[in-house]
């Protein structure tokens, strides 16, 4: 069983990962995780102000604040998203969510090739409420297919460069890998998801049914976002949830 830790004052468990997110989060018994999607992207410290506000009205604390996914203008290169970063994880600290360089959070950040945002924002987020006897829930941070927390993503990157339909097979295997392991942190499988979502601009149709269908992916049904992974070079990303209370905000 991978080791996960109880987020302080959170309702949830985290896989760490690397400083900027966590690889997923777990509600602890007593509390459920609920999704709030936005009609638009917001700006992120717009963003940021609204799912305060979202969170308090429920009687939450900021710190039940678990998940989220941004999208941004167009990938990043490894500098610029450092930089980026490095202002999200400001916000985090400030409200008591992160601590001595520990981030509980889990996260998406994709970009949009058709109608991109013009600055970094978010798309949704996720925080933990507390309901008795709720169902498990969580949810996996997005994985694209590199190793995090090394120096780069482009020299552990799978097959660069390669959008053949044999390179992206491969990407495709090693993102789903990495997703059934994060899953199995809180006992959960492609079976028990109910939503999964790919970012890809390249056709994925070739495998489709052998490899996603084949491991059960397809089952709660795919949402294929078309769009590109955070970091320059990058081709397919993946992420998925447990969630069985989602809403939708007009801004």
């Amino acid at each position: 069983m991978i080791e996960t830790i109880e987020a302080a004052n959170g309702g949830y468990r985290f896989m760490p990962g690397v400083s900027q997110y966590s690889c997923g989060i777990g509600a602890v018994p007593g509390f459920a995780i609920e999704r709030v999607r936005f009609s638009r992207v917001v700006p992120l410290a717009q963003g940021f102000a609204k799912i305060a506000d979202i969170i308090k009205a429920t009687g939450r604390p900021l710190t039940a604040f678990g998940a989220c996914e941004l999208r941004s203008p167009a990938p990043f290169t490894e500098d610029g998203f450092r930089a980026f970063n490095e202002i999200y994880i400001k916000t985090l600290i400030e409200w008591g969510v992160m601590k001595d360089g520990v981030n509980p959070v889990a996260r998406s950040n994709v970009c949009p090739k058709l109608d991109p945002p013009a600055e970094p924002g978010f798309h949704a987020f996720s925080f933990t409420t507390t309901a008795p006897d709720a169902p498990a829930s969580f949810v996996v941070s997005g994985s694209g297919e590199s190793i995090e927390g090394k120096a780069n993503y482009r020299d552990s990157a799978v097959r660069l460069g390669d959008i053949s339909p044999e390179g992206m097979l491969e990407k495709a295997k090693w993102v789903l890998n990495e997703m059934e392991r994060r899953m199995s942190a809180f006992s959960g499988a492609w079976q028990s998801t109910t939503a999964v979502q790919l970012y890809t601009i390249r056709d994925v149709f070739p495998f489709l049914e052998s490899e996603l269908g084949r491991r059960g992916v397809l089952r709660p049904g795919l949402t294929w976002q078309f769009c590109r992974p955070p970091v320059v070079d990058l081709e397919y990303e993946m992420d998925c949830r447990r969630v069985h209370i989602e809403r939708v905000i007009e801004v």
